[in-house]
């Protein structure tokens, strides 16, 4: 062979797969009806959520869900986070990857197949334009035919109905930040002051638009990083669809098999109609074994078993199984199923023990915090007279809807004076601080003595905070600073 032609052989060699359109088919089993269930939970949930009302008292939003931006909170039906308890957010993520840790190691890339919210709009999508253009040979037609009157109706109702679909998932994220009622009747009636809604409404309604409608499984096989991670968080016990090539190969239709079993000759029970391609959104073939693209819904299953059935062979040819299973049957051994493992049950565990030390500090969190933070310059300042002064800054947060009045008192250090910038003390000689409803307030603290110190260096001291009407007290400590 000269160099020329090797040159040639190179140069039309496809070292990426060219981009070809998918036109999934529709399908309807057991894993359909899944999928089905969980794409209108997920999505009534989704658009509805907003809506619900839950009444936390006069003054206080009554929005179940509700990112508080302007007052910084998270509402959360009976839950109220603060800014300074961020450290809820953070388990919440823990949680979050946990999960999906130990739903790979349980079953692979079930997440991917049926929550994500990925699959799940683009599986919205190819509900409506199957709808309005009908299955994936009708669509084939349609694409490939002439730009008739027809054509040009189905592929704008088509697109307009995506951008529908589209504005209304953007429009709905933006009420998760804002009471919804009011947000809607602002935005529908172009009230001034909602600009920044109309743009993120109008990001969202463009991402959605392109994301399902458009790229479909190019993000989930060229711009997601989770296929590529979850490859090292799995293993042999893990449940992927299978194409259990024991009993399929060697393929060969229907009538062939029969002729072929006939004269004592081997024949698998896959008969090579390629449903299972033609019904996968992706476009894999699992008879090639795992694949990046597969995203594991289990779709092709119902298509494989549709036919078992109609020839009357046993289904689940395709089915969840693991790469342990494919590796006893080749060797006739039974198959093996470990769903509690070393690492699923160090998942499981972790889970609970986040989640349930969550909820222990949940349950027992204070309806008031109070926060000291000690002058750092200077730390200490000598009088006249020779004492002391040190000051500090304490900040009350009161998590009630309602004005509560907080007594301060400090001990630790004998015949100290404390005084409170701006609060005079009363009758009695007591500092009562009034903080508003759901709000935080400072408070400068001096803290004297008078005369010469005895003790020179640190000496721990406590502030008690009290409410002045329930009597529940909490305590910070810090220390008195003598140079």
């Amino acid at each position: 062979m000269s160099s020329t032609d090797t040159h040639h052989d190179l140069v039309d060699e496809h070292i990426v797969e060219e981009a070809r359109r998918i036109y999934p088919k529709k399908v309807d089993g057991h894993f359909r009806h899944i999928k089905w269930g969980i794409q209108f939970a997920t999505l009534a949930i989704y658009y509805f959520l907003p809506f619900v009302r839950w009444h936390r008292g006069p003054d206080a939003p009554s929005q179940a869900v509700l990112v508080d931006f302007p007052h910084r909170r998270f509402y959360f039906f009976f839950i109220e986070i603060w800014p300074q308890e961020v450290y809820y957010l953070t388990g919440l993520l823990i949680i979050a990857a946990l999960t999906l840790f130990l739903m790979n190691a349980v079953a692979g890339r079930i997440w991917c197949g049926y929550m994500c919210p990925q699959t799940v709009w683009t599986d919205f999508y190819m509900t409506t334009e199957r709808w309005i253009e009908g299955d994936a040979r009708d669509r084939i037609k349609l694409d490939n035919g002439p730009w008739t009157l027809e054509k040009i109706r189905k592929k704008i109702a088509k697109h307009f109905v995506w951008i529908l679909i589209a504005w209304w998932t953007g429009g709905v994220w933006v009420l998760y930040f804002a009471d919804a009622p009011t947000l809607v009747y602002k935005l529908a009636t172009l009230q001034p002051g909602v600009g920044e809604a109309y743009l993120w409404i109008g990001i969202l309604t463009f991402t959605t638009y392109v994301f399902a409608g458009w790229m479909r499984e190019k993000v989930c096989l060229h711009a997601c990083p989770w296929p590529r991670i979850q490859a090292a968080l799995t293993d042999e016990y893990a449940l992927n669809v299978t194409y259990r090539y024991d009993r399929g190969e060697p393929r060969m239709s229907a009538k062939a098999a029969t002729a072929a079993r006939a004269h004592g000759a081997a024949a698998g029970d896959c008969v090579d109609c390629g449903q299972c391609v033609a019904v996968c959104p992706t476009g894999v073939d699992i008879r090639k074994g795992a694949q990046l693209g597969c995203i594991q819904c289990g779709l092709c299953i119902d298509a494989c078993d549709s036919v078992m059935e109609k020839l009357h062979r046993p289904t689940r040819l395709i089915g969840y199984d693991t790469e342990m299973n494919l590796k006893r049957r080749e060797c006739g051994e039974a198959p093996i199923y470990k769903p509690l493992r070393v690492r699923t049950v160090f998942y499981a565990v972790l889970i609970l023990a986040i989640g349930g030390f969550m909820l222990v500090t949940l349950a027992t969190r204070d309806d008031m915090h109070v926060n000291v933070l000690h002058d750092r310059n200077p730390l200490a300042v000598r009088l006249k007279d020779g004492g002391v002064r040190n000051g500090y800054t304490l900040r009350f947060s009161n998590k009630k809807p309602d004005v509560r009045r907080f007594t301060l008192s400090v001990a630790g250090v004998p015949g100290a004076q404390t005084e409170v910038v701006g609060v005079p003390p009363d009758a009695k000689g007591q500092v009562t601080i009034e903080v508003g409803a759901d709000q935080t307030r400072e408070a400068r603290v001096l803290l004297s003595t008078h005369g010469a110190p005895a003790a020179k260096g640190q000496t721990p001291i406590v502030f008690t905070v009290t409410d002045a009407e329930t009597g529940v007290a909490t305590e910070v400590k810090d220390v008195f600073i003598t140079p």
